[in-house]
């Protein structure tokens, strides 16, 4: 078995460099109780020296439960013209009162003489100094040798030489850094593998993205003897981030024999970077290796009928052991296995019909919508190609009338024809919008038969312009997001007029919650279970009774984003 490798997560501080993302005391807080439960080895929480902000967090994170965790204190080593005993940065780092302390320090030459501006020889002093203040006080030091891959560029010596400076001085760890991010990993382990030959001190590695190398990089100086990786949850930080921690855990406990302490956690991988990345307030990277959502995610015919016979057969690994999920996406690139086994999900047969439904996809895809992001489209082909199959109502006549008079706009007016079995409805109703209306004449006509409509709530209504250089007449495609209780169903239409893309969606969506209604499974939730939270269900319409001409005053609920 190989050795263990620890984890050093710095998404709190080096993280939170990325443009856009300012951490509250409490987000830090409930950062390192996450990466605590997880198992990560050590959470760098700040610099104290910097802002007030950090300076308390290291005052509330003691209060913390974080048994097989240490938190590290992060700053810089002393400036060339202060003792370390009374450079204020360093005192602020004992203040702290962690258990680990990590300094920064120079071992470019370059950066010695232009950004210092002072000798080779004093900053070799500075880091002695500072190192041997922190480990007189009892702390484990790591020091973090700035641009260190690109001083052993320039000067070899001189950048051994800074590490063996910390490493006199009592240094726990030498971490290498690749600041600029612009190393290769076969440098990366040439560089980690020349240091190990000098030095006996553990080694690590900190490695920046922009060359998109991060996690490549740190996993070269792990195979190189490099026993810390310092990285971020997400690969957040400043400029294209840093090494991604999520990717280099899952790549060393499923890839390799060495051992983290966070591997027996790994199947919480996936939560875990979710919700860093709502702490964060950032969209989950739906493309992310191992656990965005469509890290598992098939979409061409010929994959999925592999991974139907054969699920390694396009998976490197189980999506199960990062807490991940496989995907089946059903598109105009769709055989039958994709067909198949995203229909199995949706627990409908479709035995002997594949080919027909695929060709209906095909055929829906080719006049603009797009199905893989339309589940309830695609369940609604799947159920019409079932067998006995009977439309639970047609709509015979769809009519909508909108004003504006002297600038003020007046309410949508919809009339619509609907026939249930042998029976016609006419009805109308009037909403703020065109299809708020359309939707609201809909139900009235379908609730005298179906009851349980008045359970469904429509909770999104999305457009997307398909062909922008035909201005006024180019072809919109409609997305309308329905919910009943816990279930949700997303519908497509697509026209070059916005009213009937939206009235298509709007249709299939009512279409598709009857046909389930009279499925043998489906449980009718009571109306007092269906949420009542959604924000955005204010909107009023009145309804309007095209036999008697006159208004009433019963008032429904539906998307204000629909008006």
């Amino acid at each position: 078995m190989k050795p263990a490798v620890l984890l050093y997560d710095t998404t709190l501080r080096d993280g939170a460099q990325r443009q856009g993302i300012s951490f509250s005391l409490n987000d830090k807080l409930r950062i390192s109780q996450l990466l605590a439960d997880f198992g990560i080895d050590v959470i760098e929480g700040g610099w104290p020296g910097s802002n007030p902000k950090d300076a308390e967090y290291f005052r509330q994170v003691r209060e913390l439960s974080l048994p097989h965790t240490r938190v590290a204190a992060f700053g810089s080593t002393r400036r060339v013209d202060r003792a370390a005993s009374t450079d204020p940065q360093l005192l602020a780092l004992l203040d702290a009162q962690t258990p680990v302390v990590t300094l920064v320090g120079k071992s470019s030459p370059l950066h010695v003489e232009y950004i210092l501006r002072t000798t080779r020889e004093d900053n070799l002093k500075v880091i002695n100094d500072s190192v041997k203040l922190m480990k007189d006080e009892g702390r484990e030091v790591v020091l973090d040798a700035e641009h260190f891959f690109d001083g052993f560029v320039e000067d070899s010596d001189y950048a051994l030489a800074c590490l063996q400076a910390a490493s006199e001085a009592g240094a726990d760890w030498l971490v290498l850094c690749d600041t600029n991010g612009g190393s290769l990993p076969a440098q990366i382990g040439a560089v980690v593998t020349a240091v190990r030959a000098k030095l006996t001190t553990p080694i690590g590695v900190h490695c920046h993205n922009d060359s998109e190398l991060a996690v490549a990089n740190s996993l070269a100086a792990v195979q190189a003897g490099a026993r810390q990786v310092q990285g971020t949850i997400n690969g957040i930080g400043e400029r294209c981030g840093n090494a991604n921690l999520v990717s280099i855990l899952a790549n060393l406990a499923l890839k390799t024999d060495y051992r983290c302490q966070a591997a027996s956690q790994l199947a919480k991988l996936t939560g875990l970077s979710r919700a860093v990345a709502d702490i964060a307030n950032l969209a989950p990277d739906a493309f992310a290796p191992f656990v965005g959502v469509n890290a598992f995610a098939h979409k061409g015919g010929l994959h999925v009928a592999a991974i139907e016979k054969l699920q390694a057969s396009y998976e490197h690994i189980d999506p199960l052991l990062v807490g991940n999920g496989r995907q089946v996406i059903v598109s105009e690139l769709a055989g039958r296995g994709n067909v198949r086994l995203r229909a199995r999900e949706l627990g409908l047969d479709v035995q002997g019909e594949e080919l027909g439904i695929a060709e209906q996809i095909k055929l829906a895809e080719a006049r603009g919508l797009q199905l893989e992001t339309a589940d309830g489209s695609f369940e609604l082909i799947v159920r019409r190609h079932q067998a006995g199959y009977q439309p639970p109502f047609a709509v015979r006549d769809l009519h909508v009338h909108t004003a504006q008079r002297e600038g003020i706009s007046e309410p949508s007016l919809a009339t619509a024809k609907v026939a249930v079995a042998a029976k016609e409805e006419l009805t109308a109703a009037e909403a703020t919008g065109p299809v708020a209306a359309i939707d609201a004449a809909l139900r009235k006509a379908l609730k005298p038969f179906y009851p349980e409509l008045e359970g469904v709530r429509l909770t999104d209504y999305k457009v997307r312009i398909l062909d922008p250089e035909a201005a006024t007449g180019a072809t919109t495609r409609v997305w309308i997001e329905a919910a009943y209780g816990e279930q949700r169903w997303c519908t497509v239409g697509c026209s070059d007029n916005i009213i009937a893309a939206s009235a298509e969606a709007l249709c299939d969506s009512l279409e598709l919650f009857v046909l389930r209604l009279q499925s043998p499974c489906f449980a009718a939730q009571p109306l007092t279970d269906i949420p009542t939270d959604i924000a955005t269900e204010t909107a009023t319409e009145t309804d309007y009774d095209v036999n008697k001409g006159n208004h009433h005053g019963r008032s429904e609920r539906t998307c204000e984003n629909l008006a």
